[in-house]
């Protein structure tokens, strides 16, 4: 049955599913990144470069492979992106030295780019709603974002790390064919070659103001974001918890419970004034570092800081991506494109200073260079406001 979005309940259910196996991928080195350390033989610097490299690939993969969703069928090209991710997965799986698994870290985040191909699909098929709609699916990828951590520490706990990929490239098969089965083939929109293609998605960050602003300030928060999940697991694992890694992975649980609560945060966006949405909820993102700041040995703190930094960076996000997608429909997946790629750039970049800092100054230094970060995020979350303000 159609809903009046134009957009069926059992396609919406299709997408959020597959967004969220997909993504996953990125995040499941996280929490198990000292036993992928101890079966491979790494140092802790070098385990954190797992992660790096999953984002980079991400970014990579957001800038040269999905701007094609506006050139040829996005059901095709999710299942081909879908298809060549199990076979990488397979292989990560067999690796026991550092290089091939940190080739096929970044491999894995580049397909897993398909997750972007998939929103702005849901969005095109909106009639309306847009906000309501993308932000289902959004919870759906944010589930496989945090879900990930609970499944692979558990898994890694009672089989293996390599189990953690098998098991996701069956879970990827069972996708890959819902969306064969369920999602409807669309005309492209770009007649270009893919060389015109990539300059008109660059091009897009000039176009819109509003594009640069809301990027901007998701390179901020995600830079905070990335950082604190990469470190979590560093300091959980150290004095004075000494979590093993199914302990940690539980974390993901309140983060998941904060993911629930974005889709009321899509109405928000449909209605409300977004800069003003977003001002209350970097607000938050602030709130939950100083908890862990002030508190570093209190694990009543580390629960409160998961649960408040994910529900501030999921309605952050949700407000962004609602206005991405009202800007020019016809440009979806370049405008997509653009600033999901900014945004990993940032989480990428967050991850990488956040072990820096682990490695010279421990959680303390952690934490001021999350607040940095957030309060960057602050500065232009004022300055939308300001403009919109103007703006009536």
């Amino acid at each position: 049955m159609n809903t009046n979005q134009g957009i069926t309940k059992s396609q919406l259910i299709t997408m959020s599913i597959a967004a969220g196996i997909c993504v996953a991928n990125i995040y499941y080195n996280q929490p198990i990144l000292s036993a992928i350390a101890n079966d491979v033989h790494l140092t802790d610097k070098e385990a954190g470069n797992l992660p790096v490299l999953s984002q980079a690939g991400y970014g990579l993969g957001l800038f040269f492979l999905t701007p094609l969703g506006d050139r040829m069928d996005r059901k095709k090209l999710i299942i081909v992106l879908q298809l060549c991710l199990i076979v990488t997965l397979v292989g990560i799986s067999l690796v026991h030295t550092k290089a091939p698994l940190y080739i096929l870290s970044l491999v894995i985040g580049m397909l897993a780019s398909a997750t972007q191909v998939i929103l702005p699909m849901a969005a095109s098929m909106s009639v309306n709603n847009k906000g309501k709609n993308v932000g289902i699916v959004f919870t759906g990828l944010l589930i496989g974002i945090l879900g990930a951590r609970i499944f692979s520490g558990y898994i890694t706990e009672w089989f293996s790390w390599q189990h953690v990929y098998l098991i996701s490239a069956g879970l990827l098969v069972i996708t890959t064919c819902m969306i064969s089965f369920q999602l409807p083939g669309l005309a492209p929109q770009y007649k270009g070659n893919y060389i015109s293609l990539l300059s008109s998605t660059v091009l897009q960050i000039k176009r819109f103001s509003l594009l640069r602003r809301i990027s901007l300030l998701a390179i901020f928060m995600y830079g905070a974001f990335f950082s604190f999940w990469t470190t979590l697991t560093f300091h959980l694992s150290s004095a004075p918890f000494h979590y093993k890694s199914d302990t940690i992975g539980l974390f993901g649980v309140l983060a998941i419970g904060g993911a629930l609560v974005t889709p009321v945060f899509g109405k928000l966006a449909d209605k409300g004034n977004p800069a003003k949405n977003q001002l209350f909820s970097v607000s938050i993102i602030i709130i939950s570092i100083l908890l862990v700041q002030l508190f570093p040995s209190s694990i009543i703190a580390f629960i409160f800081t998961t649960l408040l930094m994910d529900i501030g960076v999921q309605a952050t996000q949700i407000s962004n991506i609602a206005q991405v997608y009202s800007l020019d429909e016809t440009a979806n997946s370049r405008i997509n494109t653009m600033y999901m790629t900014l945004m990993f750039m940032g989480g990428a970049i967050g991850t990488w200073v956040g072990v820096k800092c682990w490695a010279a100054g421990g959680w303390s230094l952690v934490c001021w260079q999350m607040l940095l970060w957030v309060c960057a995020a602050m500065v232009v979350c004022i300055i939308s406001w300001k403009i919109s303000v103007k703006g009536k």
